[in-house]
């Protein structure tokens, strides 16, 4: 029986293997020109069986906005979730804009875990690229 574990993990590598070779020609990725200073924003927890809810809030970051989910309206958020229970953003105290809070129920098996991320959009944070920056010049 071993073997044949060691075989189906063997085939799962190179399944993956071979099809990170093949995406990349399929992926389209999004033009330079279009894409901004994102990054993520996340928390976590985990809950043990039979707890009635958990829940977290994803850390604002100063200086950012929540970022659109490209081409929609939509904050670009994710969850993420293990075991026998339902997560979501909570609609009640989340704003997008200064609270946003990841909730879930009950858990019904040994452990539970969730994960939610958020993106966030930086660029009006950012310096401007240094040829757009002016020259600095030493004060007499």
């Amino acid at each position: 029986m071993r073997d044949r574990a060691d075989m189906i993990v063997y085939a799962l590598v190179l399944g993956g293997a071979l099809l990170g070779l093949w995406l990349p020609d399929q992926a389209a990725a999004q033009p330079l020109s279009d894409a901004s200073a994102t990054t993520e924003s996340s928390c976590n927890f985990g809950m043990a069986k039979n707890q009635t809810k958990g829940s977290c809030e994803v850390p604002m970051l100063t200086g950012c906005v929540v970022a659109h989910f490209p081409g929609t309206n939509r904050p670009w958020s994710n969850v993420s979730k293990g075991g026998a229970t339902a997560c979501r953003f909570d609609e009640k105290v989340t704003d997008w804009k200064t609270k946003i809070t990841g909730a879930c129920g009950t858990c019904k098996t040994p452990q539970c875990s969730a994960r939610f991320g958020v993106m966030f959009d930086c660029s009006a944070s950012m310096p401007p690229p240094v040829s757009q920056q002016p020259p600095h010049r030493p004060k007499p």
